[in-house]
């Protein structure tokens, strides 16, 4: 489906587009582009350097033709004086050729100067710019610097950040935890003064409150009656027996 595959696309480059984004880091995009308008700066002083050994090795040429010219001026004149005009005209021949040559190269030499005036500009035109780009790339890194470091310290301090964030939840959780085995010990604590809880290791049926205190009162009539059978045999020397409690009469 064209309309499901240009969702897709779409998203991926945005997905793309997100890392990317994270990615970037601003000093090192600004180093870079810095680095390439060195680079530039450096293949134009490179095409000055070569249209300047150019110029100069026509020259060059240039001036050994001259010195070729004024030698053959200088044989046609002899040859003249010799009485051999044949010989004048062939040198003057190679003169004029010399001659013709001589100024294609004052043209050519004059275009290469030409094109290197336009290579010095554009080259003091292309440091300017990059000094001026050095001193904004400067700026904008020392900006970016401390406006990160202020970021970090506003998320740290007010806990905003990814690693704050973590650290908040977590003591979130403690603290729940902790509030949560709080009350059930206070829980467990009531249940077990009121009673609520039963020794498992009885014997018998599960006991109430009522069921403990007469099991009490039963123990207590019990320890009196044997209490009264010693007495009874040590003789009139004991001391007289306390009432009984629970039994509803008083002592015999």
């Amino acid at each position: 489906m064209p309309g499901l595959g240009g969702r897709i696309e779409t998203l991926t480059k945005a997905k793309i587009s997100h890392l990317l984004d994270r990615a970037e880091d601003p000093a090192e995009t600004l180093d870079y582009a810095y680095q390439q308008q060195i680079e530039d700066l450096q293949k134009v002083k490179q095409g000055v350097a070569d249209v300047v050994t150019s110029k100069k090795r026509l020259q060059l040429q240039e001036e050994q033709l001259k010195q070729q010219g004024e030698k053959l001026d200088a044989q046609a004149r002899q040859a003249m004086t010799a009485g051999r005009e044949d010989l004048a005209r062939a040198a003057l021949e190679r003169k004029q050729l010399i001659a013709q040559e001589t100024s294609s190269l004052d043209q050519q030499v004059a275009d290469l100067e030409s094109q290197q005036q336009k290579l010095i500009d554009s080259e003091r035109s292309l440091q300017t710019k990059i000094e001026e780009f050095r001193t904004k790339k400067e700026v904008i890194k020392a900006q970016y610097s401390a406006s990160e470091a202020q970021v970090h310290i506003s998320e740290a301090a007010t806990g905003i950040g990814d690693h704050m964030a973590d650290l908040g939840e977590a003591m979130q959780r403690a603290i729940d935890k902790t509030d949560q085995m709080q009350a059930r010990a206070s829980a467990v604590e009531e249940l077990q003064a009121a009673g609520t809880f039963e020794d498992i290791t009885a014997i018998g049926p599960p006991q109430d409150d009522v069921d403990r205190q007469l099991e009490q009162l039963g123990a207590k009539s019990a320890v009196d009656d044997e209490l009264a059978q010693l007495k009874a045999q040590l003789g009139p020397g004991a001391p007289p027996e306390p009432p009984r409690i629970g039994a509803g009469e008083p002592a015999s």
